[in-house]
């Protein structure tokens, strides 16, 4: 499989509109970036879909990096955020050969490097964990984050399809994806599926950062991840804990108001 999908199953498609129309339509120099107004955003984003692959590189450092600077949600993160999920499927991504930093990598789709982005923007442990345990108000006092959150149901609907992608890189970077995006609690029903997929990557892949995002999430909606956990997964989970109690002890607790 690589590009079908199921209507019926991704209910929250017909939230996501047309690549062209959010380029068109969102009002990108009144979005706040760390370096100012959007107003150069359409163009880097329209370059995403050039059929030079240098071009793509460059677009994607010139856009993506901009919009999440040092692990922040501005204004203009949203609107990026669902221009990429919309073209996720656009031919102009199936090729490319950059990596997530918009280096040149042979064999590596535009579209798994834009995957990497929409998951390292949707993952945020500290804020998953308050989630869980406060629920919807969590994020009151920070609205940026809060409308990307809100809008993972529709970002999702795009992710899922790639899940059994014939491209490895493809594939494995939608699961990355989709797992923090399943975080939000109208997509809890998806969670058991996406523990199946990550049972497949963790008895194939030895790649640290994709095991630690295959392992995290499933266990903490309680699925058994034991049989599919090694050494290294527990060392490096282990390593993670006290780095943690670490820094809360050096604090008092936290050093900053989440999201962080």
């Amino acid at each position: 499989m690589t590009n079908s999908r199921s209507r019926t199953d991704d209910l929250y498609y017909d939230q996501l509109p047309h690549h062209q129309d959010l380029l068109d339509g969102t009002e990108w120099a009144s979005l706040e970036t760390p370096t100012g107004a959007g107003e150069a955003l359409p163009t880097y984003l329209a370059r995403l879909l050039d059929t030079n692959p240098d071009v793509r590189a460059t677009a994607a450092r010139d856009a993506l990096r901009v919009v999440t600077h040092q692990n922040t949600v501005y204004e203009a993160t949203v609107p990026v955020a669902l221009y990429i999920a919309a073209i996720l499927n656009h031919p102009a991504t199936a090729t490319g050969e950059f990596d997530q930093d918009g280096e040149r990598a042979p064999q590596y789709p535009t579209r798994a490097a834009l995957l990497r982005w929409l998951s390292d923007t949707a993952y945020d442990e500290c804020v998953a964990s308050g989630e869980r345990v406060c629920g919807d108000t969590f994020l009151d006092d920070h609205p940026e984050m809060r409308a990307f959150r809100d809008m993972r149901p529709a970002i999702y609907s795009a992710v899922r399809p790639l899940l059994g992608h014939d491209n490895a890189d493809v594939r494995d970077a939608a699961l990355v994806a989709a797992i923090p995006l399943a975080e939000h609690a109208a997509l809890a029903r998806y969670r058991g599926e996406l523990a199946e997929h990550a049972r497949r990557l963790l008895t194939t892949s030895t790649d640290r950062y994709l095991r630690d995002r295959a392992l995290e999430a499933p266990k903490a909606w309680g699925h058994d991840t034991d049989t599919v956990e090694n050494t290294d997964d527990v060392a490096a989970r282990e390593f993670r804990a006290r780095q943690a109690a670490e820094r809360e002890s050096w604090a008092g607790g936290w050093s900053e108001e989440p999201p962080f």
